[in-house]
């Protein structure tokens, strides 16, 4: 929320302070300054603008609106400038852009005036309309001034433009009491009472007195039908108002804090807003059917033309502001088209209203309207204060815009709100605090915050918390108001140092997971981060991961973010994406995240939510492109299946993961063109699965080229790190030999089968096997293949003759014909 320091002082004293000093007190007392400016009420502050007189003004030889003008701008001498104005006349005094001066069609964009030829005119500057220096919304001409403007004079002076100080704080969603100047007011005179023993106090605003009791037939008559969702609805007519500009003043003001000017009466419902922290609408009465103001929800679909001139879709949950036909106004978010106040408007209805905030929030959700009326309703606002701010906008509204109040004040409070009764103890409060603070301070810092002390003894007190504190209602809440104010630096520390001796849990997750994140990093893997929010589109028909698994949310921010994620692939598929869009063809991503999907009890809701909802560590990789980059000595590959199996191989060997402990099967997986799935053989669990990715897939995520991805359960491949420490074991003494064999297999047999086959046949002198050639071709029967393997054999005690060497190979290979069907090749 923006903060004026010049808005600021009309509410507190702190003429002794700087706009820093304010930044600090305020950071340190709970609401955090995220950044401060300087500001001009106009953009560019009119620098290199003045006032000037045009001296001579003949019509431009080859052009039918143009016009030659001489200015003097008070200089050496005067100006030539084309001119393009329609009233442009010699002897007017006018507002000239110099050479130099920024003209500013936006907050953030600008044109600059240089010197110039129009039609082979030399052109020194410009005359500039109202519009186009932020004067005035008149693009009819340029700017006539009175005969009495004296020429030279910087237009910034003469049009009182003010530099100021703009704080843009940042207000959490506890703090609704300080969404305004004089909240904010409130917490500068607490601060400043409490630490430095001032006595100031909130300089209220006066506001428009009178009872306003007498009813008139002409005043518009509410009904709130749904006092839930409204819970105080105040308002009355006006008759009689001229629209039009707001004074100068409240334009600047409003324009510094970022907001628009529009007229008198919508720039006073928004100074009010800004200034105390309570939304005010303004409706022309005129356009009320049956001059019936109805507070209710209407039905499923209908529709509705805001402000912004977009049809939406009304869901039946939305309250609105409606007359006896139609909608007007979405309640607490936006504006209808039809009833807004426009320069025709004569008479209106003013509306200050508290409604319900998660009601507010919800609607605002549902038609992703942001407005700063929805982000002061859906924190709370108060429901004592729509009078005042009513009585406030109508004497603004009266002194600018005229008119007459008719009838009587609408107020329907049916349960009126009282503010909360909080007992406190003086030795709980400092137990909490750390410190026992002065109960002097204790008393200023409550009572500026305008908590009233009801009762106080020598153990306690009994507040009464104001309701524009809506989060104030237990002991630890005054002890956070109280710490704020008197401020957290104050709380000095025992210099004391106690400290008991802990074991960590074995193995230690964060340090296996900071050893698996530096070997993919040295290996040239980027880490990935991503939102474990996602949208529901991806679980759509999906066989892998199905809706219904899907952990929906219940107030979704977008459609983008709608379900909590089953798996990480889409995600990461999603940064797979942006890179090559980005011209990054070669990657190599991983990322650790969680996955989140419903168990099988999820619809029992007797049980935990610890049993309903399934909670599970993942790490994945993400490979595509070539191995490595462009070199003149060795030629890059592509990436495939056993590049990838390399990496997911060695996580495995340093997790100390016995690799005869796992099965390598085919996988079962839609998403994989081709793939393997790693499970557990001693409880069937799935650790994980590797592969292509298939194109339907990638199609989705518009990638044209092939993408490698393994995923594995982080929190199964920590059970399986064995628990004992690594021992080392001294250097065989005794020489390993090497078997090689050639086998004729069916195409359908993976090595990871043979490699099984044989540490099954023969578990202790076996060391190793690996498959170093394999072929299909002339010589090999169509259907099969012939694999090359290498049996390393060893025994730790003794040298193997020749004897039991062929003995072992024997048996190895006996296993191999038997349960695989394999074939010597000649």
């Amino acid at each position: 929320m923006n903060i004026s320091f010049d808005w600021l002082k009309e509410y507190v004293d702190i003429e002794d302070m700087t706009p820093q000093e304010l930044d600090d007190l305020l950071t340190f007392s709970g609401l955090e300054v995220d950044s401060m400016e300087k500001v001009e009420t106009i953009k560019g502050g009119l620098e290199h603008v003045v006032i000037a007189q045009v001296l001579t003004c003949e019509p431009h030889p080859d052009s039918d609106h143009l016009h030659l003008t001489t200015v003097n701008v008070g200089g050496e001498r005067p100006l030539n400038i084309v001119c393009g104005a329609p009233n442009v006349a010699a002897g007017q005094k006018v507002v000239c852009a110099q050479i130099g001066t920024k003209i500013y069609t936006s907050d953030t964009e600008y044109y600059e005036i240089k010197k110039g030829k129009l039609r082979g005119a030399v052109s020194e500057g410009m005359l500039c309309a109202a519009d186009e220096l932020q004067l005035g919304t008149d693009h009819a001409g340029i700017m006539v001034l009175p005969d009495d403007a004296p020429v030279g004079m910087p237009a910034k002076e003469y049009f009182h433009v003010k530099d100021d100080c703009l704080l843009e704080v940042a207000i959490t969603a506890n703090r609704m009491d300080a969404i305004s100047h004089i909240g904010v007011a409130r917490d500068v005179v607490a601060v400043r009472n409490t630490r430095e023993g001032k006595n100031l106090k909130i300089k209220w605003p006066e506001v428009e007195s009178g009872e306003w009791k007498v009813e008139s037939d002409k005043q518009i008559k509410v009904t709130v039908e749904d006092p839930d969702l409204c819970p105080r609805y105040t308002g009355i007519t006006l008759r009689g108002v001229k629209v039009g500009e707001s004074p100068e003043w409240l334009q600047n003001r409003l324009r510094t804090v970022g907001l628009r000017p529009i007229n008198n009466v919508v720039d006073v419902t928004n100074f009010v807003m800004m200034e105390v922290g309570q939304p005010l609408h303004a409706f022309d009465a005129d356009k009320i059917e049956g001059g019936h103001v109805i507070v209710k929800r209407l039905p499923q679909g209908t529709k509705f033309v805001t402000l912004d001139s977009v049809e939406r879709t009304l869901d039946a949950r939305d309250l609105m502001i409606c007359n006896e036909k139609e909608g007007m106004c979405i309640a607490g978010v936006f504006g209808g088209q039809k009833s807004g106040v426009t320069n025709d408007t004569r008479n209106i209805f003013l509306e200050s209203a508290c409604f319900n905030p998660v009601s507010i929030r919800k609607t605002s959700q549902r038609h992703v309207l942001k407005t700063d009326a929805s982000y002061r309703y859906e924190r709370g606002c108060d429901p004592n204060i729509t009078e005042w701010a009513l009585r406030r906008a109508v004497k603004l509204i009266l002194e600018m815009a005229g008119g007459e109040i008719c009838g009587s004040l609408v107020d329907i409070y049916p349960k009126p709100i009282e503010p909360a009764v909080v007992e406190i103890n003086f030795r709980r409060i400092f137990d909490l605090i750390g410190k026992e603070i002065p109960l002097e301070a204790v008393r200023t810092a409550l009572t500026s915050l305008n908590i009233k002390i009801a009762r106080e003894d020598a153990e306690g007190m009994t507040l009464r918390v104001p309701t524009m504190k809506c989060d104030v209602t237990r002991e630890c809440d005054i002890v956070e108001e109280i710490m704020r104010i008197y401020g957290y630096n104050n709380i000095t520390f025992d210099e004391r140092l106690n400290s008991c001796l802990s074991y960590g849990s074995k193995p230690n997750p964060l340090k296996l997971k900071n050893a698996v994140s530096d070997y993919l990093t040295d290996n040239g893997f980027c880490e990935i981060m991503n939102n474990s929010l996602t949208k529901s589109e991806y679980y759509d028909n999906n066989p892998d991961y199905p809706a219904d698994k899907c952990i929906q949310i219940i107030n979704p921010l977008s459609k983008e973010l709608n379900v909590m994620r089953q798996t990480l692939l889409y995600s990461g598929l999603e940064c797979v994406a942006r890179n090559i869009n980005y011209k990054i063809h070669d990657q190599k991503l991983y990322e650790f995240g969680r996955a989140y999907y419903k168990s099988e009890n999820s619809e029992n809701q007797e049980l935990p939510v610890t049993k309903r909802f399934i909670e599970a560590q993942h790490v994945n990789l993400f490979i595509s492109g070539k191995t490595m980059p462009e070199n003149w000595k060795i030629a890059p590959s592509d990436t495939d299946f056993f590049y990838l199996k390399a990496y997911l191989t060695n996580i495995l060997h340093r997790m100390r993961v016995n690799m005869s402990r796992i099965e390598l099967c085919p996988t079962q997986l839609h998403c994989y063109a081709e793939g393997m799935d790693l499970v557990v053989r001693d409880n069937k669990k799935l650790l994980g699965s590797m592969g292509r990715l298939s194109r339907e897939v990638l199609k989705r995520m518009d990638i044209k080229q092939e993408v490698y991805y393994a995923d594995l359960n982080w929190d199964l491949l920590l059970k399986l790190y064995p628990n004992k420490e690594v021992q080392y074991e001294e250097v065989p003494k005794f020489p390993e030999v090497r078997r090689d064999l050639a086998l004729i297999l069916d195409k359908k047999v993976t090595f990871a089968a043979v490699e099984q086959t044989a540490r099954n046949a023969e578990k202790r002198l076996l060391k190793d096997v690996s498959l170093f050639d394999v072929y299909e071709g002339k010589g090999i029967t169509e259907g099969f293949k012939s694999y090359a393997v290498s049996f390393i054999l060893q025994d730790k005690d003794k040298t193997l003759n020749d004897k039991q060497i062929e003995a072992t190979m024997s048996k190895i290979q006996k296993a191999l014909e038997t349960q695989l069907g394999a074939k010597i090749r000649g």
